[in-house]
């Protein structure tokens, strides 16, 4: 299930990017050779960041690349640290489900008034949509990381502390 999520997430986040570099070569490249812009532009970029930045949230969270305080970890006794851990992931999991709900109701909105992007005008609910089941599947990430045992470092960091 890990390399799955992680197959599909950092693929729409690839793909997402690699848009994002395309569209802006093209629309620079118009300007300067033939006085013209990629219609939207502004918009396809906005939208395609919306994308890397939500596929990418899982995809933190799983690694536990989050920016973290742990510079008293070494002077507190293990249960303290596992209970340390159990409620923040138990925090993030609450407050990523939450935001999900939120933008899932937000998004329901949106379709049933219409709202599109103002200049192609692209219907703006299904891109909340994916950004709250994106939210969703973080909080569930999290969930599941409440019952990994603690780490003595975290994830990406060595012994003597550097990368």
């Amino acid at each position: 299930m890990k390399k799955l999520l992680s197959t599909l997430c950092g693929l729409l986040a690839a793909l997402a990017l690699f848009a994002i570099m395309l569209l802006t070569l093209v629309d620079v490249s118009g300007r300067k050779l033939i006085d013209t812009s990629v219609t939207g532009s502004l918009e396809l970029t906005e939208l395609l960041m919306v994308a890397v930045i939500f596929a990418g949230l899982p995809l933190v969270s799983m690694q536990g690349e989050h920016v973290v305080f742990d510079s008293l970890d070494r002077f507190l006794p293990r249960w303290l640290l596992r209970l340390q851990r159990v409620l923040v992931e138990l925090l993030c999991m609450g407050a990523l489900l939450g935001v999900a709900w939120l933008m899932w109701t937000k998004a329901g909105q949106m379709v049933e008034y219409g709202d599109t992007t103002a200049q192609l005008r692209w219907p703006l609910g299904p891109f909340v949509y994916a950004m709250s089941v994106l939210c969703a599947v973080t909080g569930l990430v999290h969930a599941l990381l409440i019952w990994q045992p603690v780490p003595h470092h975290h994830p990406g960091v060595r012994e003597g502390g550097s990368p």
